[in-house]
């Protein structure tokens, strides 16, 4: 994809101290992650010129850059570009706050990936999957459910010394934000509940419990075997949800015009171009479309994937509605057709397997303690305390083409040598 990519490290006569603190929380596990055709772009890094030193000959193809102390990295990276027909379409870019040690290496395609390797309460800390506002014990329940997921996916047992694998930092794992830009003002309730927490999850036979949760129900959970397969885990069994009627997806409902339809569907490569639809049946998991002499049908997750990903691109005003994270959250769902329109009604957003995050939150208001949330969602499991590792290896970004990176304070270490001043830029 690029014939070259340039490494510079940037001499700066006296490194600027950046701000330090990030923000902002992130959607619950389950949710549909936002489409590349509509990438978010965060704000730039802002800073003083570089004045880059010479380039090197030979350019490593691995960068490890470390800072001392308590010290912070803030990231600015750019990603190749995107053509899009979307309304309103901006270039990807990264912009995050990471405590820890980088890790950066080249593709093949001459793109780049960032890891980072992070004291694991460090990691927790960075969670951010449900608002710092919610009551203590929901917070609390997600912090244990959050530890014990990363030390079940990343293949931690009392015996090991180091984790097996690194997790991912999207909700297709849990969703790591790093050190939020723009804390919130209580903030620090998140923080308190991973330090309260500590040590603490759910276990079985003697290894951390794969604790799967999700935003928000139908009415009732589902047991894992029905949902990812596998063997059906104790406790991960199907329970009666009656506590999340508080979230924005207990109910919810989308209106979609049929000419707005078919051009969705024409997008994702469902519906010949400028054809007209005149009807839309659910049947089980499938959906029928007709119109004009043609008939089309499709998985019900592809009609949902048109819709998500197309409406937000070409109708950005009006799609997803009001305030709903996407238009169609769930399969959890019945159509009605009327006037030209489809009618979507339906409950719940996430995968529907283990703890309901807006279920602890009404328990929480309940006066339900942590402990107490967790039992009624994973088989009467209760928190344990159990050995953590010290460090944990996140995987942040993929296909980076450039890397601008600016450390709180001086020292930064780059494959083990010293460098002047706080800046190091991968890329071109």
């Amino acid at each position: 994809m690029f014939a070259s990519v340039l490494l510079t490290v940037a001499l700066v006569a006296a490194g600027c101290t950046a701000p330090a603190s990030d923000g902002g929380s992130a959607p619950p596990s389950g949710a549909t992650a936002r489409p590349t055709t509509t990438p978010a772009t965060t704000g730039p890094t802002g800073g003083s010129a570089e004045m880059p030193s010479p380039t090197p000959t030979t350019e490593p193809s691995a960068y490890e850059i470390s800072a001392p102390g308590r010290a912070t990295f803030l990231i600015h990276g750019t990603y190749p570009h995107v053509r899009s027909r979307c309304v309103n379409h901006t270039q990807p870019t990264l912009t995050r706050r990471f405590p820890g040690t980088l890790h950066a290496e080249r593709a093949d395609d001459g793109t780049w990936s960032l890891t980072i390797s992070i004291p694991f309460e460090d990691y927790l800390k960075g969670i951010a999957e449900v608002p710092p506002s919610w009551p203590t014990a929901a917070l609390e329940a997600q912090a244990i459910a959050a530890r014990s997921y990363a030390l079940a996916s990343t293949g931690w047992t009392r015996d090991s010394t180091t984790l097996d694998n690194p997790i991912c930092s999207t909700s297709s794992c849990q969703v790591y934000g790093g050190i939020p830009l723009d804390p919130a003002s209580d903030q620090g309730r998140w923080y308190r509940a991973v330090r309260r927490t500590r040590g603490e999850i759910l276990v079985y036979q003697g290894r951390p419990a794969t604790t799967f949760y999700f935003s928000t129900s139908n009415g009732h959970t589902y047991g894992n075997e029905d949902v990812f397969g596998g063997e059906a885990l104790p406790y991960l069994r199907p329970v009666t949800e009656n506590d999340d009627g508080a979230s924005p997806t207990s109910h919810w409902a989308a209106r979609i015009p049929y000419r707005d339809l078919s051009r969705f569907l024409h997008e994702a490569g469902e519906w010949p171009d400028g054809t007209r639809i005149t009807d839309v049946a659910l049947d089980g998991g499938t959906v029928h479309v007709t119109g004009e002499g043609v008939a089309r049908s499709m998985e019900l997750s592809t009609f949902r994937d048109a819709v998500n990903t197309w409406g937000p691109c070409l109708e950005p005003t009006r799609y997803p509605p009001g305030s709903l994270p996407v238009t169609i959250p769930s399969s959890w769902l019945e159509f009605a057709t009327t006037h030209g329109s489809v009618f979507v009604t339906g409950r719940g957003w996430g995968h529907g397997v283990g703890m309901v995050q807006w279920g602890a939150y009404g328990k929480a208001r309940e006066g339900w303690s942590a402990s107490d949330i967790l039992a009624s969602y994973y088989g009467g499991f209760r928190p344990q305390s159990y050995p953590e590792p010290g460090v944990i290896e996140v995987q942040v970004a993929d296909d980076l083409t450039s890397l601008r990176i600016r450390a709180s304070r001086p020292g930064v270490v780059v494959n083990g040598q010293p460098i002047q001043g706080t800046r190091v830029a991968i890329g071109p």
